[in-house]
């Protein structure tokens, strides 16, 4: 199956959907090790990428994705903007002058969740979103290489943003505020580990939606 930019307008409102329906959850996340405006910033961008949702659909992927990401850059506060934009520019980037295919396609996502690391100078196992964008990239980037089923590739790929997501749990934050706690982050979820893995999951079940037979 071949996916065109035409289906982000659909993935877009299904990761609102999912932000909005799980936003108290989140927020009492984030209130328990963090500043507790977590969903606040990200439905900001979230909204305006909805205001743009029909632009973003009509252009190409190398399009679609520098918007994305410049229009999350300027609209959502806190780290998440700075992170996330740069996740969809590099992606943007690294797919110019090629035909996207899904082994591609995974090659950017990986190359994107790199820059993320060295943009938040962080890495997995310390309580943040790279606890789920890490295993995600690595677990799609290996089902492409192995030529996987669509199904079967987003089915692994929601399993590996929930146990990264669920790994958090018991990881000791060391970045942002939720690091001046110390050992009070044991026994919380990460917040943005938790909307990564939400999103993701809603991107996955669009698509999967998407593919199925009518």
């Amino acid at each position: 199956m071949n996916i065109s930019p035409e289906i982000l307008p659909r993935l877009i409102e299904a990761v609102a959907d999912t932000i909005k329906k799980n936003a108290e959850e989140v927020t009492q996340l984030d209130q328990a090790i963090g500043d507790g405006d977590h969903v606040v910033n990200l439905q900001r961008g979230i909204h305006a990428l909805k205001a743009q949702s029909a632009e973003i659909g009509q252009t190409d992927w190398v399009g679609a994705l520098q918007k994305i990401g410049m229009t999350l850059m300027s609209t959502v506060g806190g780290a998440s903007g700075s992170l996330y934009g740069t996740l969809f520019v590099t992606m943007s980037k690294s797919l110019r002058d090629k035909p996207v295919d899904r082994q591609r396609f995974a090659d950017a996502f990986v190359q994107g969740v790199e820059s993320v690391k060295l943009r938040g100078r962080a890495d997995a196992g310390e309580k943040t979103m790279l606890d789920v964008l890490i295993p995600a990239a690595q677990s799609l980037q290996k089902s492409a290489a192995a030529s996987e089923g669509l199904k079967e590739s987003l089915d692994e790929i929601v399993r590996t943003a929930e146990a990264g997501v669920e790994a958090t749990r018991n990881m000791l934050a060391t970045k942002g505020r939720a690091s001046f706690l110390g050992e009070r982050t044991l026994g919380h979820l990460d917040a943005g580990a938790k909307t990564a893995q939400l999103m993701i999951s809603a991107i996955a079940e669009a698509l999967a939606s998407s593919a199925a037979p009518t």
